[in-house]
Formats: structure tokens, C-alpha cells, sequence
């Protein structure tokens, strides 16, 4: 299942061939140690200033209550604890004498050049697989779009070792070594040109680390489970594939200087958008799934609607699967307003690529309910005329200013 990434494109909207592994191949070259430690600008690092969280696994489920008793965490009980400490970060930041703008150490010509060849090199893969997404950082500040080139790519990246051509060659290995390679990346020592853009990305901005775990936690679960007992589990599984591409985002879009809402609201609603457009493309690939022998909804409510994985294997549409479809086409839709509370809340230049997501992604359940929930042999896509309109609608919605306040469910 491809994560929905940056709150703004799934790599579901591309096919998953060889094109893009051969696009990064050029960029998988070892950088020598001299080179790179100069390439990466991480003044920040050196001085301290920046301080990484390190929360352990989100898998733990249980917690003491003031009694002593052990209890048992729901998955948003967990994921907003991680909500919770993103947004203790950046409050910390802007609390620093330092602003966001980090003052870099000179480095070196050749270097900067190196540097400045990496982000070209993102810039590329993004306009090539992620046209409208690229088309909306146009309008970002230059370090910013940069910066979101760089995560757009390495959540790409990450996606492709399940998704991709070669996943079948995948181990649990394998995304361990990735994940040492991606701390490897936030402490200066990027081992290609793609993750020397991440690399200077993260020591400009208030960037945490556990997204990206636990983004690389939700491949590993790709690997050994195929079934969701209910939608508690399958809410743990959307956050690690796609919630976490809004915590790592934020603190590049930015808030609002104008925005009274609380930074924590405004990372639940980046967090809601990721969960959306994943629900989303679970709802949309249910035969593409299906064929690969996986069932990406959950067990307890499609046996409430009388239905089984033997009638998703079938592929009929009947009265029963249209209505256990507006149920689930039903709460995406709330995680979808929950979202929209929060876009007008970050930086005006940040809005529209973020809006344009979320009306392209909403029009595919309404895709989906136009082929009569046929979603087995069908597959509901948004027409090229539809984005077409749905682009000016997007900036018009991104010039409106911040609301006085956001209230979000956690």
C-alpha cells in the first residue's frame, strides 16, 4: 500500500515501475567523509540548540492509570502523545533566541555547489512524479520548497522498498538498514546526494526524527500483516504511512504569524489530512489489494455488514458492500474537515500546494460513489478537466486568512 506523502501527493497517482529508481540511481553515489562533513550545514547541531526527541516506539500499548492499573492506549491515544512532543519542539524553537533561519557555517565552494545539486536533484524527481504538488512549492519561500523537496523524495524513497519493483526482495534487514542510514542522515553523515538534501534540511529546521521511524515502522508492518482487526488498528497503520508525512511537514510549511491556534491543533490537523488521503487510497485500491491478497479494512466492521475477505476476493458489488462503502467513505470525510480546520492555519505561501491535496483526494470518494462503490474492477481517479478547476479553487481558498481559532479531536 503507497503512503499518501506531504499531504499533497500520493505516489499511488504514478505507477510504481522501474522509472523512478533508475531516476535516483544517479544519486546513490558515497560521498567521502571530508566532502560530506562540510556539506551539510549543522551549526545548529554543533552548538546544541537543536534537540531531537527521542520517544521510543509508538507500539507500546500500555499505560498507567493514576491508581496504578495498567491500561490499554487507543492508537490515537498514542499518536497524539507523538502529536503532542512535535509541537513541544517547535514551540521550543521559536521560543530560542535562534530564529529558523539558521546562520550555516561557510562551506566550502565546491561544496555549496554539491549542495545546491542535491536539492536540484529533488527539485526533479518531485516535478517529474508530483506534478501538482511541484507546481504548489512554486509559490514556498526557496528554503522551504527545498526542504520539502528533500522529504518528498526520501518518503519515496521509503515507499519504494515495499511498494516498488523490488520489493519482493525487501527483508526486515533491509528497513533496519535504512533506518540506520536515516539516523545516520539527521547526525550530518548523508551517504548520497539525495540524503544530503535531507540532511541540510533537517539542521535548518525544527525537524523531528520519529516521524521518519515511524514512517519506516509502517513499511515493516506492510511486511508481515495483511489484515486489520478494526479500525483502531488500521488508524495506528495510516499514521505511520501518511500521518507522519504532516508532522514532517509542518515545520517547513510554517504557522501562520496571524494564527491564534495552538500549535498542537495545527499538527493534529496535518496529522487528520495524512490520515484522510491513506483511508482514501485504502478505499480507491480495495481490488488492487485484493489481487496482491491484502485487505486493507477493518475485519470486525466488514463481518458487522455481514461481508468477509471472501466477498472483497469475489469483486461484486451488492447492497451490502454499498453500504458498508458510505460507512467507511462516511468517516474519511470527517478526517478530511477535521484537516481543512487546520490549512488556514500555516504560512499563506505553504496553503495552496496543502488545499490542492485535500479537493483532489476528497473528489476521488465522490469518484468512488460515482462507479456505484464499485471500487474491485474500477478504479475512481479525478479527471484531468476536474483538477483543472479544482486549482484556482485551491489558491482562491489559500489567500483566506487564518481563523481565530481551531478546535480539533484528539
Amino acid at each position: 500500500m503507497s503512503v499518501a506523502l506531504l499531504w499533497v501527493v500520493s505516489p499511488c497517482e504514478v505507477s510504481n515501475g522501474t522509472g523512478f529508481l533508475d531516476s535516483v540511481r544517479e544519486g546513490n553515489r558515497v560521498f567521502d567523509s571530508s566532502r560530506h562533513r562540510n556539506l551539510v550545514c549543522n551549526e545548529r547541531i554543533k552548538r546544541g540548540v537543536k534537540q531531537r526527541w527521542n520517544f521510543g516506539s509508538v507500539r507500546s500499548a500500555m499505560v498507567a492509570t493514576p491508581t496504578g492499573e495498567m491500561a490499554t492506549m487507543t492508537s490515537e491515544q498514542k499518536v497524539y502523545d507523538v502529536v503532542l512532543k512535535q509541537a513541544a519542539l517547535v514551540k521550543r524553537q521559536l521560543r530560542s533566541t535562534d530564529d529558523l533561519e539558521v546562520k550555516p557555517e561557510i562551506p566550502l565552494p565546491g561544496n555549496l555547489s554539491l549542495l545546491s545539486e542535491a536539492y536540484d536533484r529533488c527539485s526533479e524527481v518531485c516535478a517529474e512524479y508530483a506534478k501538482t504538488f511541484y507546481l504548489g512549492t512554486m509559490l514556498m519561500t526557496p528554503e522551504r520548497r527545498r526542504a520539502i523537496w528533500a522529504i518528498y523524495v526520501w518518503c519515496r524513497r521509503t515507499d519504494e522498498l515495499v511498494d516498488g519493483p523490488n520489493a519482493s526482495h525487501i527483508t526486515p534487514q533491509a528497513l533496519d538498514r535504512w533506518e540506520d542510514r536515516l539516523e545516520d542522515v539527521f547526525s550530518g553523515r548523508p551517504f548520497d546526494m539525495l540524503d544530503a538534501a535531507l540532511s541540510d534540511t533537517v539542521s535548518q529546521f525544527p525537524v523531528d526524527i520519529q516521524p521518519f521511524r515511524d514512517m519506516i515502522e509502517g513499511m515493516r508492518m506492510d511486511l508481515r500483516k495483511s489484515r486489520y482487526r478494526n479500525f483502531d488498528e488500521l488508524y495506528l497503520y495510516c499514521y505511520y504511512v501518511a500521518g507522519t508525512v504532516g508532522l514532517m511537514s509542518v515545520p517547513i510549511m510554517g504557522i501562520a504569524p496571524d494564527s491564534k491556534a495552538t500549535t498542537e491543533s495545527v499538527y493534529n490537523a496535518a496529522l487528520a489530512l495524512g490520515i484522510a488521503n491513506q483511508l482514501t487510497n485504502i478505499l480507491r485500491d480495495v481490488g488492487e489489494d485484493a489481487r496482491r491478497g491484502r485487505v486493507y479494512l477493518p475485519q470486525d466492521e466488514l463481518a458487522q455488514a455481514g461481508l468477509s475477505d471472501n466477498d472483497i476476493f469475489a469483486g461484486k458489488v451488492t447492497d451490502k458492500w454499498r453500504s458498508f462503502m458510505k460507512k467507511q467513505i462516511q468517516r474519511a470525510r470527517k478526517f478530511f474537515d477535521e484537516a481543512e480546520e487546520g490549512v488556514t492555519q500555516l504560512s499563506s505561501a505553504s496553503r495552496w500546494p496543502v488545499w490542492a491535496s485535500l479537493l483532489l483526494y476528497r473528489q476521488i470518494l465522490d469518484e468512488i460513489e460515482a462507479n456505484d462503490y464499485n471500487n474491485f474492477t474500477r478504479r475512481a481517479y479525478v479527471s484531468k478537466p476536474k483538477k483543472l478547476i479544482s486549482l484556482p479553487i485551491a489558491y482562491a481558498k489559500s489567500l483566506v486568512p487564518p481563523t481565530r481559532t481551531l478546535v480539533t479531536s484528539s
